[in-house]
């Protein structure tokens, strides 16, 4: 929980290294922030992270 209290922005967190890097910051506690073009990639990111 190194990150907990901070806000983080992932650009392009619908896949790829974006998703992984905002799934991997939330697990750290911080709140993370979701961009992406295609906004049911970032809608499932932030689902998944939520869930977990």
């Amino acid at each position: 929980m190194i990150l907990k209290g901070r806000i983080a922005v992932v650009t392009g967190a619908g896949s790829g290294i974006g998703r992984a890097g905002a799934m991997i910051i939330a697990r750290e506690g911080a709140v993370v922030v979701i961009a992406d073009r295609d906004q049911a990639a970032g809608e499932a990111t932030a689902f998944d992270i939520r869930a977990a």
